[in-house]
């Protein structure tokens, strides 16, 4: 991310007072741009993570305890429900059994505070300040990306409906397929069933919008304008598969033209680094993984391997059904990051910094929004 402070007289002026010796007005000046820095860096945070592609804001009030009914999701007479939470910041999601009724949301801070010298300020170095922001922005991000994605992992990797687990394996090893994402397709139709077995509304579920992949399984999205699409098992140990047919034209001219695939059967698709084999998701969700359970297949049936196999996530997000309880300050702001003047330096430090932080919580309330595809 990269965020620049506008070179106005205005900015000269107050980033020049942050560094007065005169204690009263440098204290005057830090608490003026702290309250400009908390909706400028929430902006950022909500554009940057792709976290919020997934997960739908539940406001409540900073002193409030967090709670979400249950019955929006489940008929009653269903019985116990299993939900997805963590108790705290960087904790083990875990599958919290519940009856249908108000559901009680543990939440967590996740903050930052950064720092520099006094005469930095004194100089108008925006340029200084500007990256100790981008610092704290960058350090609630990535801990806000890491506790989302644990959460969906989690699910993803123990939740099954009617025995069915909700990852199956691809067709060819190594090989991503349209006839891959037709099944998976099927898949979530099959998970989605209503509370007594049958057909659910329409109104209900709109099936897999997103589907979140590596920059590998991109790069055969992008070879789908020059290569067949296979459409039968392949032969053992290899990708040239039974048969194969071509792209409509329209199609492979728009992935040529665009470098990609924006969508698959009106599927966006998402690119994630942080997937494919050895990288940190992969790595996350084998940990997640439960030892002895078969619900996770790859190459080797029953199992998955961090090293080679390639998961792609599918999230239905019509069903809202991953929330992210935040906390909203009690204020006429409302807003959900608050920054405050750091006062852990003396006045012969000669410095002056920031604390920032926020109250959040991530839940997984219906697993059933969530699918995958092991390569």
């Amino acid at each position: 991310m990269n965020l620049k402070l506008k070179n106005t007289p205005e900015q000269v002026e107050l980033i020049k007072a942050l560094g007065s010796k005169n204690p009263a007005v440098a204290r005057e000046a830090s608490e003026a741009f702290a309250a400009f820095l908390g909706p400028v860096i929430q902006q950022v945070l909500l554009q940057a993570g792709s976290a919020s592609n997934i997960y739908t804001d539940a406001p409540f009030n900073e002193d409030d305890s967090p709670s979400y009914p249950l019955d929006l999701y489940y008929n009653e007479g269903v019985g116990n429900i299993s939900v997805w939470s963590q108790g705290m910041a960087g904790g083990l999601p875990t599958s919290m059994v519940s009856g249908g009724q108000e559901l009680k949301i543990a939440t967590y801070r996740l903050d930052s505070a950064v720092g520099f010298l006094k005469k930095y300020a004194r100089r108008s170095r925006l340029d200084v300040v500007s990256k100790g922001l981008e610092r704290m922005a960058q350090e609630i991000l990535i801990k806000q990306e890491r506790n989302a994605w644990a959460v969906v992992l989690k699910a993803l990797a123990n939740a099954t409906t009617n025995s069915t687990a909700h990852v199956i394996a691809g067709t060819t090893e190594d090989v991503f397929q349209v006839h891959d994402m037709n099944t998976l397709l099927t898949l979530n139709k099959r998970i989605n069933e209503s509370f007594d077995n049958g057909t659910p509304d329409t109104a209900y579920s709109n099936g897999i919008t997103d589907l979140f992949v590596s920059p590998e399984v991109m790069e055969q999205v992008r070879a789908f304008a020059y290569q067949p699409m296979n459409t039968r098992q392949g032969v053992a140990g290899g990708s040239t598969a039974g048969s194969s047919i071509a792209l409509p034209d329209n199609l492979r001219e728009g992935i040529y033209r665009s470098a990609g695939l924006p969508e698959i059967y009106g599927i966006a698709l998402n690119e994630l680094l942080e997937l494919g084999a050895s990288e940190k998701y992969n790595v996350l969700f084998k940990s997640l993984i439960d030892a002895d359970s078969a619900t996770v297949v790859g190459k080797n049936a029953g199992s998955f391997h961090s090293t080679n196999d390639e998961l792609l996530i599918g999230v239905d997000n019509s069903k809202g059904a991953f929330i992210r309880p935040i906390a909203t300050q009690d204020n006429a702001s409302g807003g959900s990051f608050t920054v405050l003047p750091d006062d852990q330096f003396t006045q012969r430090a000669d410095k002056t910094g920031f604390y920032g932080f926020l109250e959040e919580g991530r839940v997984c309330i219906d697993a059933r929004a969530v699918v995958g595809l092991v390569i």
